[in-house]
């Protein structure tokens, strides 16, 4: 397993990293992704840690806390071998303080994920969305305070806006507090937005990335091919609603190039899907979710092999959109790109 600096701090990621969102499968919103239980997930942390995937994301929203009770039963007594990431904002209830990056929120949500994850500290802690609510200032001072009782090591942000973590990471200078070291975005080659701004910004700031779905939720399985319909029982049935939309032109437009990229390498289309992720400006590590043993060792090896330059060459092309106003005009007029390239001349000219 490769492992890579988040950000510019010093701590070391492995280039994959594990999803629990599908552990316990309570409550509503996620309650489809799965129902692992504590047996098979003791199973999947011990075929993750012998292929050096050491670091597990999960959030207290999932499952209404029970994918981090399980990841906590799941991971005891090999503590000091582990990472564990997790997030807190998205509504709990519907009642006040029930969301939000408020210092009460925090501080409880904090203290309820070290006892439901059954440690004495967060290696990572992330704002699962930006609260407008609240002073940014009070989030990052309360983050420090918990920073400094020893309760997070690394702090990081999630689903920000351009201007949002910029704000945050301002704010942070200005007061002396802490910055996010990594953000934990939706990139994908069907959802390549995260370049035209969130990716600029990591580069100039110093901020990670933490990809989630990066098989543009269940989109890039192998399974969706053009002419051929989703298969019954697929979990996209239940939750397309709930991730990034993708047009279906486009989706089997880059599924064609995948298909024939998989074939001339003897690996899976999920497999060359994540390796083209791992070789993308930022990225710190990419998150595989799986619902059993199969799927995790499929997801492992996406690593150990490196796409060629025309294999490269050839997803880009195939995944390219149209960018948002400002961005094209970055992109189409020479004028523009001249003074500020895009990200795509910066990576042919080696400079990121």
């Amino acid at each position: 397993m490769d492992y890579r600096r988040l950000g510019a701090s010093g701590l070391e990621v492995p280039a994959l990293s594990f999803g629990a969102g599908t552990f316990g499968g309570k409550g509503e919103l996620f309650s489809a992704w799965g129902n692992t239980d504590v047996a098979e997930a003791t199973r999947m942390v011990d075929v993750a840690l012998d292929a050096g995937l050491t670091m597990f994301d999960t959030a207290d929203v999932y499952s209404d806390g029970a994918s981090e009770e399980v990841l906590g039963q799941a991971i005891k007594g090999r503590r000091d071998r582990v990472l564990i990431s997790t997030k807190a904002v998205l509504p709990l209830h519907d009642g006040p303080n029930g969301a939000g990056a408020s210092r009460a929120r925090l501080i409880e949500a904090v203290d309820n994920a070290l006892r439901r994850l059954g440690t004495e500290h967060i290696d990572l802690f992330q704002l699962h969305a930006f609260d407008a609510g609240t002073p940014v200032e009070e989030s990052l001072s309360t983050l420090g305070d918990l920073v400094t009782a020893g309760k997070l090591r690394y702090v990081g942000a999630s689903n920000f806006a351009g201007w949002q973590l910029m704000k945050s990471l301002a704010a942070a200078d200005r007061h002396g507090l802490p910055r996010y070291v990594a953000h934990q975005v939706y990139y994908s080659l069907v959802g390549r937005d995260y370049e035209w701004e969130l990716m600029p910004l990591g580069l100039d700031q110093g901020v990670g990335a933490v990809v989630w779905s990066p098989l543009g939720w269940g989109r890039l399985t192998g399974k969706i091919r053009r002419g051929r319909p989703l298969p019954e029982g697929s979990r996209l049935h239940r939750t397309a609603s709930y991730g990034p939309p993708v047009d279906d032109e486009h989706l089997y437009t880059v599924v064609d190039a995948l298909d024939a990229i998989a074939a001339e390498t003897g690996k899976s289309v999920p497999q060359v899907a994540l390796n083209w992720l791992l070789r993308r400006p930022t990225v710190a590590t990419v998150i595989v979710g799986a619902r059993n043993e199969e799927q995790l060792r499929e997801n492992l090896g996406a690593v150990g092999w490196s796409l060629t330059p025309d294999h490269v060459a050839r997803l880009d092309a195939a995944s390219t959109v149209t960018s948002s106003y400002p961005h094209y005009l970055y992109r189409i007029q020479e004028g523009f790109a001249r003074v500020n390239p895009p990200i795509e001349r910066l990576i042919a000219a080696g400079r990121v």
